[in-house]
């Protein structure tokens, strides 16, 4: 049996559906997987452990046998956690197959298969009673089924039927209590990531289309490592507000619910933002917590426990307000099955009839659905915008002509500001055309800027009036793009224009160079680092496991990441290895490149960093990667709108610095395939 994956194409900026065989699909959810960042959490798995042996002992205080169910087992340590504390027997219940299977091997290996039955199936599709799955229903239920937003994996649903139809009344549950808090904020920097905020270009104003300003935008959560968010770049407005609490020893609901909690504004300002993280009370007294909270909550931040299979949320509220210092508040939660949203009144403007809670945030002007968060950050950016605007300054002419080839971009608005004759615009998408649109009519520049809903490659000297384009430009930036050189699609569009070009034209960026270099991660290395033995648990098989859907084509290449959220050190200089030549066509031949980087700096290297850094001019660059100078100790400060490449090493190298160790490289663009073919070895 076939099945379909999609996959970005460079060369047509497209998404392609690529017919792979039937374990294809399977290898990428293990390889991509953050099995090993839960077993690295050493502060989750002892916190469990702890709450499952008390859970375990106030059952056999009341002389029962201890029976106990685990959802969502994964690997099944917690249930060897259960039977080792005592358990009489354990149902463990895991849907994903080869994850079953693995946690069936797991379990056998670890002498349990006698006290642990593995269960391959949803939850809700387990049955009770003679010739059931289970024989008898639990008393102590055991789950992990929280993600970031504490419910996005539906969590409520399960438990919900949990109660109703797998545990006994009065079970005893781990954890036993869930706990979400949130804290009202004001952050140009976050708030950067919601709304498109005005330019200011040469003088004039250009503004945000009224639409997307009173847009509520996406109601997803946004996910991100708050950690590294410094509490210097936003300001609480009130104090952390305990929303609500979930006991999951008891029967509860998934239907809709809404929460509020009343505060005395802290301070004046613009209420923007919701910063929400939750604790999991693992018994009843909640002497035993396990934390999401962000390191800066902490005296001492070096102490707070690192994982990326649970982040802090980031919550946009639907409109920005003024509050004033000393107004009383109330914020809002609410939360249907699977997700939550914010809201916030005043009290001086709470109407006492209104007891209708309010709705779930909905786009309404479609920008929150072609831009991505980190999207209306780059396109917020100012330093990075007056990089652009310098360089179109300097090729701009009163008889230009541009075309701009980027998805949803505003560098042809900004051509047309700066005094070209005509410029015009390729757009992949009807909505992003729609969005830009949109900004040409609230500035009231409708007929400055042409938008064609037409592939490059299917345009011709009809579609431009006759004109012969004088400035090709691009950010360059298109949706499809995972990996930082799948923005090299410009560079197609380029060569598939290539006729409508003036002699000399001026391409914008000029060329583009694929940087890299070895790093040490500070955390990131844990979800790929193979784990051996979890609380004394041998769990090697699922490490051998992740190592075989890794070995399985191209799970081995490199992934995207953010590494604005990951912090690296740099242990070799960072070095361009690729160039590409924007003012030529693509060659048709592959262009290789090889060569090494000595390690100057002691460390375990863990991997390789990649990015892309555009050259629009000869000497104003824009890069994707690192923003500025590496320090002596080599940390490294990242862009925080584009995702860098990593490659990891299967083992750690122990760096000693002095040179003699260096990072082999050899890279292959091959122009048919429009990606970029890379390979990494250490050479002492």
């Amino acid at each position: 049996m076939k099945t379909f994956c999609g996959r970005a194409n460079p060369t047509t900026g497209a998404l392609d559906w690529v017919e792979e065989s039937e374990e294809y699909d399977y290898h990428q959810e293990i390889a991509r997987s953050c099995y090993a960042d839960m077993l690295h959490d050493r502060d989750r798995n002892e916190k469990y452990y702890r709450g499952i042996w008390a859970a375990v002992a106030r059952v056999k205080a009341r002389g029962e046998k201890v029976i106990v169910l685990d959802i969502g087992t994964g690997t099944g340590l917690l249930s060897m956690m259960a039977v080792t504390a005592g358990a009489d027997f354990c149902y463990a219940v895991e849907v994903f197959k080869p994850m079953a299977e693995a946690a069936q091997c797991i379990v056998e290996k670890n002498g349990f298969s006698d006290k642990i039955k593995i269960i391959n199936k949803h939850s809700t599709d387990v049955t009770v009673g003679p010739g059931g799955d289970m024989q008898m229903k639990a008393n102590v239920l055991i789950t992990e089924l929280f993600d970031t937003e504490l419910i996005g994996e539906g969590a409520l649903p399960s438990y919900e039927h949990a109660h109703q139809n797998l545990v006994q009344e009065g079970c005893e549950a781990v954890p036993h209590r869930a706990t979400v808090y949130a804290q009202l904020v004001e952050s140009e920097l976050l708030w950067s990531w919601a709304q498109l905020q005005p330019v200011e270009i040469e003088g004039a104003r250009l503004l945000p289309p009224p639409a997307v300003g009173h847009c509520a935008g996406a109601h997803s959560v946004c996910d991100i490592q708050l950690s590294q968010v410094s509490p210097d770049s936003f300001a609480p407005l009130g104090p952390l507000c305990t929303m609500f609490s979930v006991d999951f020893s008891k029967q509860l609901s998934s239907a809709f619910q809404s929460h509020s909690s009343q505060f005395v504004a802290q301070s004046s300002g613009r209420a923007q933002v919701v910063l929400s993280w939750w604790d999991l009370d693992m018994d009843p007294s909640g002497n035993i917590v396990c934390t999401v909270a962000p390191s800066w909550t902490y005296p001492q931040p070096e102490m707070a426990p690192w994982r990326d299979h649970w982040m802090q949320s980031v919550y946009f509220l639907p409109m920005e307000s003024r509050v004033t210092a000393g107004e009383e508040l109330s914020l809002t939660v609410c939360h249907d099955d699977y997700s939550l949203w914010y809201s916030l009144q005043s009290h001086s403007q709470k109407d006492p009839q209104t007891k209708a809670p309010p709705s779930r945030p909905c786009c309404t002007c479609q920008a929150h659905l072609v831009w991505t968060r980190p999207r209306f950050g780059e396109l917020n950016d100012r330093r990075r915008t007056e990089s652009y605007v310098s360089a179109l300054r300097s090729v701009l002419r009163e008889d230009t002509v541009c075309l701009s080839v980027s998805d949803g971009s505003l560098l042809p608005v900004f051509a047309h500001m700066l005094g070209a004759k005509k410029v015009f615009s390729l757009e992949s998408s009807r909505m992003s055309k729609e969005i830009i649109e949109q900004v040409l009519e609230a500035n009231s520049m409708k007929e400055g800027v042409e938008l064609l809903e037409i592939r490059p490659d299917q345009l011709n000297s009809n579609d431009l009036g006759g004109e012969q384009i004088s400035v090709l430009m691009g950010e360059p930036y298109f949706s499809t793009s995972l990996l930082p050189w799948h923005s090299l699609f410009f560079w197609y569009c380029r060569t598939a224009v290539a006729g409508l070009l003036r002699p000399g034209t001026t391409i914008l960026p000029c060329s583009a160079t694929l940087h890299m270099m070895a790093v040490e991660f500070q955390d990131l290395w844990r979800i790929r680092a193979p784990c051996g033995t979890c609380e004394g648990f041998d769990v090697a098989l699922m490490d051998e496991m992740v190592q075989r859907s890794l070995d399985f084509r191209e799970c081995r290449e490199a992934e995207p990441h953010p590494l604005w959220e990951y912090p690296c050190r740099a242990l070799t200089q960072p070095t361009a290895v690729m160039a590409f030549d924007f003012t030529q066509c693509v060659p048709q031949h592959p262009v290789s490149s090889q060569g090494s980087l000595p390690f100057i700096r002691i460390g375990r290297c863990h991997g390789v960093a990649l990015w892309m850094e555009y050259h629009l001019t000869n000497d104003i660059t824009v890069s994707a990667g690192l923003t500025g100078p590496v320090s002596e100790q080599g940390d490294c400060e990242w862009s925080r709108h584009r995702k860098q490449g990593v490659y990891f090493f299967r083992s750690p190298w122990e760096s000693s610095g002095d040179g003699r160790a260096a990072v082999s490289y050899s890279f292959n663009f091959e122009p048919s395939l429009g990606d970029i073919k890379m390979d990494f070895s250490i050479r002492s």
